[in-house]
């Protein structure tokens, strides 16, 4: 059984909890999306550790990391994990960076000679920045949540506040949600109180669904409210992100929809993947027809995409 290692990275300004499996192999290290932490990933790591020396980082308020809200953009947390890679691993990675992860993995790469390659998992680019941010799902689930969590004082558990108010609750038909959100917003509370250590889980609710809370528990909400103010790209245009990843380059992308008041109800547009396709000089991608986690949705494919590169 491959064990896992809990360490923590401590530089000059930069404190970065991480997991590693090692094995000597070359280093792959992933970076989680908004809201879970490293552990997300550890139902892959193992068949990963196979052919990497595996890392997994917590970026910045997210998991054991560092919980500060000024250091809650592209450009700290960019800086913090090439730190880290300079420092602990001190060689070129394979890079991998699911959703906001794959916005940091993009500026590490355009910012360092550090990624030998650089996966991206359906990362968001060009809807979650500026305007266009107003009309994803994104900015009306999390980021909207996060505000308005930030801008009340009677509920404490964020957790528990997001289950409550997620925006997954409107695509339920009027009298079926009538029916079954106060059960499980109960089920969801009486979860809480007797495991508040614990990723919540509720019956019935799809085991996609709750892979979204894993880590939850660490989450802090400012990271969110950094989206919905559009302050955590610190004023880096995507497209001059992109334009200056010179690795090679691997996009997996997972179904693409567009809701009928016209949001978008995916990490980007098939129109965002061409122009990420185009600005990157060396770049694939491969379709995956699941949602946005696929990592957890499409294991083994996930895994024989990155075995493949």
């Amino acid at each position: 059984m491959m064990k896992y290692e809990k360490n923590v990275y401590e530089g000059q300004n930069v404190y970065l909890q991480y997991y590693e499996i090692r094995n000597g192999l070359k280093p792959l290290v992933l970076l989680h999306a908004q809201a879970v932490d490293s552990t997300s990933y550890f139902g892959v790591m193992p068949k990963l550790a196979q052919h990497f020396h595996v890392y997994a980082v917590d970026c910045y308020g997210h998991g054991g990391s560092l919980h500060d809200a000024s250091k809650y953009n592209i450009t700290d947390i960019g800086n913090a994990v090439i730190s880290f890679i300079q420092n602990v691993i001190q060689e070129q990675v394979c890079l991998l960076g699911h959703s906001s992860g794959g916005l940091i993995a993009a500026y590490i790469a355009s910012h360092s000679d550090l990624c030998s390659t650089l996966v991206l998992e359906d990362a968001p680019f060009f809807s979650c920045q500026g305007e266009r941010r107003k009309h994803s799902f994104n900015y009306v689930d999390l980021s909207t949540v996060c505000h308005n969590f930030l801008n009340q004082k009677e509920e404490t558990d964020f957790v528990l506040y997001y289950f409550s108010h997620q925006r997954i609750w409107e695509l339920f038909p009027e009298k079926t949600r009538e029916r079954l959100r106060p059960k499980l917003i109960a089920s969801a509370a009486k979860f809480r109180k007797k495991h508040p250590d614990k990723s919540l889980c509720i019956p019935f609710w799809p085991k996609v669904g709750l892979a979204a809370y894993q880590g939850m528990n660490c989450y802090d909400p400012r990271f969110g409210e950094a989206f919905y103010t559009d302050s955590f790209h610190n004023g880096i245009a995507h497209e001059d992100l992109l334009r200056s990843v010179h690795c090679k380059t691997l996009f997996l992308k997972a179904k693409t929809a567009i809701g009928q008041d016209g949001l978008l109800m995916a990490a980007l547009s098939e129109d965002d993947l061409q122009r990420v396709l185009e600005l990157v000089p060396n770049c694939s991608f491969v379709r995956f027809n699941c949602g946005h986690a696929i990592h957890i949705e499409k294991p083994k494919e996930f895994v024989s995409a990155l075995i493949a590169m």
